[in-house]
């Protein structure tokens, strides 16, 4: 079986006929397949995509093309000019690839598609291509998912912020949450109210439709969704309600460490910071051994874990009444530990009562987990690649990844 057979299978183009096909052996080896047009066939208009008489020919351009067998392919192929009644003198139109790319649209396709795999410099090397080729592939991939993903029947969001460069630089990101799809909405810089607005800008009346909303409790967001959905259920994220009680124990043990060495005092606390932060059934059994010897003494530590601990009841509560009956006297016990750190999470928790309530009337089908795993996603993303210096290409990378966007069919054909 010829080459010209294979690829007028896999690519065959209108107008188009593929001609000689010659090896390269110098430097690195390609192939290169020669086109041309067919005689009766006409040139398109790049402007209008009108047909138009030819005006003149250009020098032979190289498209990389898919490698085949470890070898670089490239068509070669002279450009026409059509002299076109609306638009004038301009450059023809090609199938096999868009405007000045030096690239097919296949080729970009396939390098798409191994960039969700890898990391795009070593997309980048495995293909031998260059980094700038790899990341036009992806935008390109990028803009025509979000052009045609469907954005129909999003019921539940959640919206949380991702630590993006040292300094305090923050990016939004909106997460859609069914059970039956979660993926990357939308992204974008700062983590302020005009952020999320934008957002809900470009999301239109489809806002109205949202029926759970999840977040943290970062008053810009809280703001914004109750303006923007407010008749969708706001959850406040367990996760970081739970996050953020660790933090208040952890500055409690280490308050109380500094105490006891200050005092002279035999340091029981040291090595326990994990055994007081993480769930009895997911500690070691050394670990489980120094709890157990921790809790013989009488310890401000001791006592904000063992509130901490009790705290855990209020998910297993069956109703919104018992919920709320179980956080006020939860909150009131904190509030007589005279403990600070343990004191300011329970006005946190007693300023935001109503939203955390909302967890129960949802009967925990939304949860942040789902918000938090596509955060550690994101993460992964966003280190495999060192870093990314600008938004742009933190965005393509992140919608590539997470969006699940739609693909033309042609973009299978290769893997």
């Amino acid at each position: 079986m010829q080459l010209k057979t294979l690829l007028n299978h896999v690519q065959k183009h209108k107008g188009f006929v593929y001609d000689r096909v010659r090896l390269e052996a110098k430097g690195v080896p390609r192939l290169v397949i020669g086109i041309r047009p067919r005689a009766s066939s006409r040139a398109t208009c790049s402007g209008c995509d009108g047909r138009g008489s030819i005006y003149d020919t250009l020098p032979i351009r190289f498209f990389q093309f898919v490698p085949m067998w470890g070898l670089l392919v490239f068509f070669a192929y002279a450009m026409r000019r059509v002299d076109c009644k609306r638009c004038g003198v301009t450059v023809e139109r090609v199938p096999w690839a868009d405007g000045k790319s030096p690239i097919t649209t296949a080729y970009a396709w396939f390098l798409a598609g191994w960039a969700k795999r890898l990391s795009w410099t070593q997309v980048a090397g495995v293909f031998r291509t260059s980094w700038d080729t790899v990341y036009r592939a992806a935008s390109l991939a990028v803009e025509w998912g979000l052009a045609h993903r469907d954005l129909t029947g999003i019921r539940a969001i959640g919206v949380d912020e991702v630590l993006w460069h040292r300094g305090h630089k923050y990016l939004t990101v909106v997460y859609q949450i069914d059970g039956h799809c979660r993926r990357l909405l939308w992204i974008g810089v700062d983590r302020t109210t005009a952020c999320l607005d934008k957002f809900f800008n470009e999301f239109g009346p489809r806002a109205h439709h949202l029926r759970f909303v999840c977040s943290d409790m970062w008053r810009p967001y809280i703001d914004v969704l109750a303006r923007r959905a407010k008749q969708a259920v706001h959850i406040l994220d367990r996760f970081h309600i739970v996050a953020k009680l660790n933090k208040a124990i952890d500055e409690v043990r280490a308050a109380e460490v500094k105490q006891i060495k200050a005092d002279g005092h035999e340091p029981v606390l040291k090595h326990s910071r994990w055994c007081l932060l993480r769930r009895p059934e997911h500690l070691s059994e050394t670990q489980y051994v120094k709890l157990a010897d921790l809790l013989r003494y009488n310890l401000k530590t001791v006592r904000a874990y063992l509130l901490k601990e009790d705290l855990q009841l209020l998910w297993e509560q069956t109703s919104a009444a018992s919920a709320t009956k179980f956080l006020s006297a939860w909150i009131t016990r904190a509030m007589r530990s005279r403990i600070p750190p343990l004191k300011k999470f329970a006005k946190t928790m007693r300023n935001h009562q109503t939203l955390i309530m909302n967890w129960f009337e949802a009967c925990g089908s939304i949860s942040g987990g789902a918000v938090e795993g596509l955060n550690n996603k994101l993460k992964v993303i966003t280190r495999r690649a060192f870093g990314f210096r600008t938004f742009k290409a933190t965005q393509v990378a992140l919608y590539h990844s997470m969006g699940a966007l739609p693909e033309p069919k042609t973009a299978h054909t290769f893997f």
